[in-house]
């Protein structure tokens, strides 16, 4: 993730003249070397060795926490920078720690918790421009994600209503096609005898229709 500006600590310190110290020292200077060489597995390694020793030390905590990172233990890397965090009042520490802490947020993409780490990362040093990146980009694509659930929603509604519309429409259709099938239909031999009927009809209508006119005739002929 090239967007992601990773932040090691390799912190130099007078060397306390005891042996404790000095072998914690020497696994997270061991670990420093791997991990520059890009051997990120054994650099965990060594971190773990330190923290052994001493598990109350902020390098070994926050840089274990860089090699878990890069090999995408992304939970795991939190956890440890959550841990490194509380064990330093330094501020330039404690915005490295929460700038990581935003880094892991951003690779599980929780967005929102990125912001606001990368913001507490701004409080403790404001001229971190690789922090100020970062927060820059997690709000560019929390706004566009926002955006485009908004559209996505408005979609779904549209569609919605569009259905609802549709419905009535469709409904009678339905019901008219099956009136259609519910009607009985007539066949060829009920359609003849109805029409031979009408004929018949007619026929007995024309023929009472010319005995009228010949009655009237009779009475017009009549002889006086």
């Amino acid at each position: 993730m090239k967007f992601l500006n990773i932040k090691i600590v390799a912190f130099l310190f007078l060397i306390p003249f005891y042996v404790i110290a000095q072998n914690e020292n020497d696994d997270i200077r061991a670990g420093n070397r791997l991990y520059n060489n890009k051997k990120f597995t054994e650099a965990e390694i060594e971190y773990r060795k330190a923290l052994q020793k001493n598990n109350q030390s902020f390098e070994a905590n926050y840089n274990l926490g860089n090699s878990l990172f890069r090999q995408e233990k992304y939970k795991e890397a939190f956890e440890q920078y959550k841990s490194a965090v509380p064990m330093t009042e330094n501020k330039k520490r404690l915005a490295t720690g929460f700038h990581n802490i935003g880094n892991s947020f951003m690779a599980g993409g929780q967005l929102q918790d990125a912001i606001e780490a990368y913001k507490m990362a701004l409080r403790n040093n404001p001229a971190d421009n690789d922090t100020r990146y970062n927060l820059a980009y997690a709000q560019s694509l929390l706004k566009n994600q926002q955006n485009q659930d908004n559209q996505d929603n408005k979609d779904n509604k549209n569609n919605d209503q569009n259905q609802k519309q549709n419905e009535p429409e469709e409904q009678p259709e339905n019901n008219q096609q099956e009136q259609q099938q519910q009607q009985p239909q007539m066949s060829k031999e009920n359609a003849q005898q109805i029409l031979n009927a009408l004929e018949q009809d007619e026929r007995d209508t024309q023929e009472k229709a010319k005995k009228t006119q010949t009655r009237g005739s009779r009475r017009v002929d009549k002889d006086w």
